[in-house]
């Protein structure tokens, strides 16, 4: 297991912030590595972000020093959605097949939790967690379970599928959220008009963008943005005070995740385009 750690950042502090502050400050790559799990401790509301790529063997979730518990759920919640070939979760014996875009919920106080391909494709497994103080259910999500909401117009170029997975109204969970937004083909920016969600913090992962093509990601203060220039299988940290929006060379997909004091999806500071900075 590989463990990064990144402390949260003063907005004014990331105005200066050139393009290598920005990058080592919120991006995070890699993601996959073969045989290994990958995670990024944040200091935005105790988050971690991570991914596991399992090709010879299973691969079991352990704690950490930072987390100081004696197994990884102890105290938290994870969210899991395969982003590439079959693969299955088990979860203290308990075995859930996921193929790619579906979710699993893995409720806290959950001791052991593995990871394995199970198809000729690889799988990956990105994963979200956050702490967590009531044990719910653990739960999968498939792709027929998901709330899907349309949204966007060819006119402005962002027309796309947003699905809700690991959703309040879809599973119950103590601060964990995430989903899958899929762009339509030929269409380009993500969560424009953007917004700010003061209560909430969130994280992006960039995937099934073609090779050769990129994602600029948006981010900063409404009116002192930065951006950062994003490959497939990369994420970003997206803290409470920024805007979180991109536009790609090319239609791709990506995964939200937040965490905070509020489930309400809706809870949020919308920024009309033409107040961008």
């Amino acid at each position: 297991m590989k463990i990064d750690f990144r402390y949260a950042s003063h907005p004014v502090d990331a105005r200066s912030y050139g393009t290598d502050e920005l990058r080592s400050h919120f991006l995070l790559d890699p993601i996959f590595s073969a045989d290994q799990i990958h995670l990024t401790y944040s200091m935005y509301d105790r988050y971690i972000v991570g991914g596991v790529m399992p090709v010879n063997k299973a691969l079991k979730l352990e704690t950490f020093d930072h987390l100081k518990s004696s197994y990884f759920l102890e105290r938290r919640e994870l969210g899991v959605i395969n982003v590439g070939g079959s693969g299955k979760v088990t979860v203290d014996g308990e075995v859930f097949q996921l193929d790619k875009k579906e979710a699993l919920y893995v409720a806290k106080e959950s001791k052991e939790v593995t990871f394995e391909s199970s198809g000729n494709e690889q799988a990956l497994f990105y994963i979200n967690s956050a702490p967590a103080h009531h044990r719910f259910t653990t739960k999968k999500v498939g792709r027929q379970d998901a709330e899907i909401i349309n949204l966007g117009d060819d006119k402005y170029a962002n027309k796309r599928i947003l699905n809700k997975l690991i959703v309040n109204s879809i599973v119950e969970t103590c601060q964990l959220q995430m989903g899958l937004t899929e762009l339509e083909p030929g269409n380009v920016w993500n969560t424009m008009p953007a917004h700010t969600h003061n209560r909430r913090m969130e994280a992006y992962f960039y995937f099934d963008l073609e090779d050769g093509q990129t994602v600029c990601h948006f981010m900063g203060e409404p009116q002192h943005t930065r951006h950062i220039f994003m490959q497939n299988h990369q994420a970003v940290l997206s803290p409470e005070w920024s805007i979180h929006s991109g536009s790609g060379t090319a239609s791709y997909s990506f995964i939200w995740g937040m965490a905070g004091e509020n489930l309400d999806y809706g809870d949020m500071d919308g920024v009309a385009p033409n107040e961008l900075k």
